[in-house]
């Protein structure tokens, strides 16, 4: 009869357990479709951001270039080389592999310098939690 009772919590502690990690997959498949979209929005939107950005740099350009050959002076010219690097960014974080490089350089940090990656004090617990909120409570009355 034990055997029989044992075979039966078997039999369910496996069917959890499958349960759980098909759970655990659901929810890994789900963060990184939401990690695509949030990236190709991203993307999106600095594609977007730089038609505009684009199109306010090449007018800039032309009016800085037409003032600076009106007046005889090139230093009218100087604000074209702050925008020509911000135009420079956004190109390559839409167009370019900007991305490509910092996935890279992510991917070096987590393998060769993880020490940089420790939380001060180190990681959060439970209890540390527990003891903010109790002092942070205004109904909690200490005995």
């Amino acid at each position: 009869m034990g055997f029989v009772v044992s075979k039966a919590m078997n039999d369910s502690l496996k069917g959890q357990q499958e349960f759980m990690r098909l759970q655990m997959e659901r929810q890994l498949v789900l963060q990184n479709l939401m990690r695509e979209r949030q990236t190709a929005m991203q993307i999106a939107w600095t594609r977007e951001f730089l038609k505009y950005f684009g199109t306010f740099f090449g007018l800039s350009a032309v009016v800085l270039t037409a003032g600076a050959i009106k007046r005889k002076n090139p230093a009218v010219l100087l604000p074209i080389l702050p925008l020509s690097f911000v135009f420079s960014y956004q190109y390559d974080m839409g167009y370019g592999t900007l991305l490509q490089r910092i996935k890279g350089e992510a991917e070096n940090i987590l393998d060769t310098q993880s020490s940089l990656l420790e939380l001060p004090k180190g990681p959060l617990t439970y209890e540390d939690l527990e003891k903010i909120r109790i002092s942070q409570s205004k109904f909690f009355i200490e005995k």
